[in-house]
């Protein structure tokens, strides 16, 4: 099965070769993927990718995942979606089928800046590993694209025994708080993107863990200027030594821009994508990163996958509905009718 899977990136435009700098060969991946999956997995089946949604309330950009989807094996990927409580994913709610019924039984409410972040992607993970297939967990937010077909992104997943964890050290800001100490070192307090991939054995951990997250609902919050969901999976993995099996990195591209003139840390904030932000320039630019710069550690994080010389970046946020109607009626992520998203038959 795998000698068929393509790795063309999603679109089938001038942009539909993978980058020559990206350097993906069937060989080393498919080698790779094989070597990925170890008997640590505890599985021997067909590996799925777990792919995790978490949503204020309905899905936006459900027309463009649903292009995503139908290139794939159903065998290959789960769904999951932590949405509002009571609310529902069903014909009436989302225009693709993938997402109906899909939805997690305990959501809770979620606030920004807030513990109840963490505790919504725990819950995410703790039902897709009910799923023994899934060995791979990427979290998503409702307004995440993504950048190449379902079979590159399967591959690439597969390929690396590493979980994708933006992780460094967090210098400049004073977000810890002393009173930690007892359950969270300072020496083990870690920053990064909230937007996670992790192998099964890190999902276990988070999913698995009674320390660190009830301090964290105690200690760590917005009104101290500390963002649970910017720390807690980066420390929680570093308590526990887990540093050396992770990509330091997240293949989720996010564009920061600063408001006003405040030239405060706190003035920053993820650009929207509009209409006019996402045609194939801006797209290929984002795929042409091939290495992130942490300036708290001096170090230049280049992206692999194991040996293998690969582009960042597998998915972006945050997109507008007007954006991803330009990437699909242009053809930049697949080809796509806009007028088919009036259509409310899934």
């Amino acid at each position: 099965m795998l000698a068929f899977l393509s790795l063309q990136i999603f679109s089938p435009s001038s942009h539909s070769q993978v980058p020559s700098s990206s350097l993906l060969s069937r060989r080393s991946l498919h080698s790779n993927w094989e070597d990925s999956i170890t008997p640590d997995d505890g599985f021997r089946g067909n590996p799925k990718v777990a792919f995790l949604f978490l949503a204020r309330r309905n899905l936006p950009l459900d027309f463009l995942w649903k292009c995503f989807f139908e290139n794939a094996d159903t065998a290959n990927y789960s769904i999951y979606i932590h949405s509002e409580p009571g609310f529902m994913f069903n014909e009436s709610t989302s225009r693709s089928y993938f997402f109906h019924d899909r939805q997690l039984k305990n959501s809770i409410k979620v606030g920004w800046g807030e513990a109840s972040m963490i505790e919504a992607e725990r819950l995410l993970l703790e039902e897709a590993l009910k799923d023994p297939a899934n060995i791979r967990f990427v979290l998503l937010s409702e307004s995440c694209i993504p950048l190449y077909n379902f079979s590159y992104i399967y591959i690439y997943l597969m390929a690396s025994p590493r979980s994708f964890v933006d992780s460094f050290l967090d210098k400049k800001e004073r977000r810890y708080n002393p009173n930690m100490a007892p359950y969270v070192p300072m020496s083990k307090w870690r920053k990064g993107s909230q937007w996670i991939t992790l192998i099964r054995k890190h999902a276990e951990e988070v999913a698995d863990d009674n320390i660190v997250f009830p301090a964290f609902k105690m200690f760590c919050e917005r009104s101290r200027n500390c963002i649970p969901d910017e720390h807690y999976v980066q420390t929680l993995l570093a308590m526990h030594d887990s540093e050396g099996e992770l990509e330091r990195r997240t293949i989720t591209y996010t564009e920061w821009s600063q408001s006003g003139t405040n030239m405060d840390k706190s003035s920053w904030h993820p650009m929207t994508f509009s209409y006019a932000d996402a045609g194939p320039e801006q797209i290929k630019r984002i795929k042409d990163i091939d290495n992130v710069y942490y300036d708290s550690e001096y170090r230049t994080e280049w992206c692999h996958n194991n040996s293998t010389q690969v582009p960042c970046f597998l998915f972006a946020r945050k997109f507008s509905q007007g954006a991803a109607m330009r990437l699909l009626s242009e053809g930049v992520v697949s080809r796509f009718d806009a007028s088919a998203i009036m259509d409310p038959t899934p």
